[in-house]
């Protein structure tokens, strides 16, 4: 082919495959929202206007867990010190409502101060990108993932682990990440063992994958809770919303439905709660 001709196709390669990528994910005003939601492929940043969040009042029983996020959020939102933190434990006991109650509470004090960036699990790889962009965005960000977990052959780990602790770029000081996991390693503990059984040097074989959570400065444990508290957190809905009940119907109501839901958390009481409120002709 000559070599003008070669040019002109090789142009014509390249204008197609420009046309094909992504545009680029820069110019988004982060002044919009308060939180945003991020998406890749094509990478961007979508507004949240209202968020889905309880008040931080309503999160009983776990009291310790709430001051250690708020404290260690308000050194971050003030431009001192802070580290990643890792909510786990078991499921519905208030790891994300938590995280999003804390934002709402940072931002109460001093509107604007924090944004709140939602990154879904399989978008985890895409993560530096999103990095990029918040650092160049200047305002003080939380990345939260929701339910993070890896499985056998999930090597998405990488990419966090790379930013969180020990990568070049390394993570922004201006973003912090917050994870929520039913796993307190990241991974079931059925494929740690059986990691473990088939390597020729079992330590090895998954200290990678668990020193994940090792990048994590705070790790706060959730676990279900005892009546009294879950008794305590439907008393502060129904307070809170002005529901006509008696204690004692209340009571007798809410250990009834955990009975038949066979656990006591945040997530049954708010469930519960959510039923009163319509068969007693209440909005929420």
């Amino acid at each position: 082919m000559p070599y003008a001709e070669a040019v002109k196709a090789l142009t014509r390669i390249a204008e197609a495959l420009e046309r094909l990528s992504p545009p680029p994910a820069s110019g988004l005003d982060l002044s919009l929202a308060d939180a945003y939601v991020w998406h890749a492929d094509p990478d961007r940043l979508e507004p949240v206007p209202n968020v889905n969040r309880v008040d931080i009042a309503l999160l009983q029983g776990i009291e310790r867990q709430r001051e250690q996020l708020l404290d260690n959020t308000r050194r971050f939102a003030a431009g001192y010190p802070a580290n990643n933190a890792l909510l786990w434990g078991a499921r519905g006991t208030g790891k994300s409502s938590l995280v999003k109650a804390v934002h709402a509470t940072i931002n109460g004090e001093k509107p604007g101060t924090l944004l709140l960036v939602e990154i879904h699990r399989e978008d985890i790889p895409s993560l530096p990108r999103c990095l990029r962009l918040l650092k160049d965005s200047g305002r003080h960000a939380v990345l939260f993932c929701d339910d993070l977990s890896f499985d056998q052959q999930d090597d998405a780990y990488k990419s966090l682990k790379a930013v969180l602790d020990g990568g070049i770029e390394g993570r922004p000081d201006n973003v912090i990440f917050y994870a929520t996991s039913n796993r307190r390693h990241l991974m079931a503990r059925d494929m740690i063992d059986n990691e473990r059984s088939t390597a020729i040097n079992p330590g090895e074989a998954v200290e990678e994958k668990v020193s994940l959570s090792d990048r994590f400065g705070l790790w706060l444990g959730f676990h279900h809770v005892g009546q009294d508290i879950f008794f305590a957190i439907v008393e502060g809905y129904v307070a809170h919303y002005g529901l006509p009940i008696s204690t004692e119907d209340l009571h007798a109501q809410a250990n009834e439905w955990s009975v038949t839901r066979g656990s006591r958390s945040g997530r049954v009481a708010w469930q519960f709660i959510q039923d009163l409120a319509g068969r007693l002709g209440k909005s929420l």
